[in-house]
């Protein structure tokens, strides 16, 4: 059976240093792109991204917000790293003052103070940057579950845990252990160093005033709660307490 890894690259989560290691590993088969149309209809084109790139082994993307395709013959290994909600749009917030690019993001960054930026996202219908977005991202793999957002987030992050790799990038190590495990019987020259990628200059609570982290912790509250079932899951894991099941997806 051919084994792929497929990495949800999620915006200023470490995506940058899981690619590097990947690439580093898969020299010349680790391919990346992005889709436009969220929704049932990207389970079919992710699944022609496969299984036309034949050679590929590791496959990246910011923008996967569908269920993964079952592709015969084929075993996906997915990858998705969860973050403190406050701590990541802090992080966006540097990077994208600083990024050369005339996106949305970037502009209001480079317009406004921290709070400013959090404001301006926050009042445009439709912008997940700054409320929910890695609730989102995850619900998007598991819209055929019953429940809403945050349940489906939740059974997505619990079917990653127990088929691919569910990590946090406050632990990143050990989620680059995890993946060495889950890899390792298929490709055993499997390696990896700590490395960090990409990464806005740190002293997040220094960026963040008493209000604005108030408000940030209100208007992602489904964010903390994904945090903290996914923190249960990998302790679970780890002692060996119980065993993830399949939820139902």
């Amino acid at each position: 059976m051919r084994q792929v890894i497929l990495h949800n690259h999620l915006f200023k989560n470490a995506g940058s240093s899981v690619d590097h290691i990947l690439r580093q590993n898969f020299q010349g088969r680790w391919v990346t792109r992005e889709f436009s149309n969220p929704g049932p209809g990207q389970t079919a084109e992710i699944a022609n991204w496969i299984t036309k790139n034949t050679d590929a082994i590791a496959f990246s993307s910011h923008t996967i917000q569908s269920v993964l395709p079952i592709i015969p013959d084929v075993r996906i290994i997915q990858i998705v790293m969860l973050r403190d909600p406050v701590d990541r749009i802090a992080s966006a917030y540097r990077f994208e003052k600083t990024q050369e690019s005339n996106s949305r993001g970037a502009q209001l960054a480079r317009q406004n103070g921290f709070a400013g930026y959090v404001h301006a996202r926050l009042n445009i219908k439709g912008d997940r940057q700054c409320r929910n977005f890695q609730t989102s991202r995850l619900a998007a793999l598991a819209f055929t579950h019953p429940g809403n957002e945050l349940s489906r987030a939740k059974a997505a992050a619990s079917l990653i845990a127990r088929d691919g790799v569910l990590g946090l990038v406050s632990d990143f190590d050990a989620a680059m252990r995890r993946l060495t495990a889950v890899l390792r019987p298929g490709f055993p020259a499997f390696d990896w160093h700590p490395v960090i990628i990409n990464a806005a200059a740190q002293n997040t609570a220094q960026a963040v005033s008493p209000d604005m982290r108030k408000l940030l912790e209100e208007t992602n509250r489904d964010d903390f709660a994904l945090l903290r079932h996914a923190q249960a899951i990998l302790c679970q894991a780890s002692t060996g307490a119980g065993v993830i099941q399949r939820s139902g997806m």
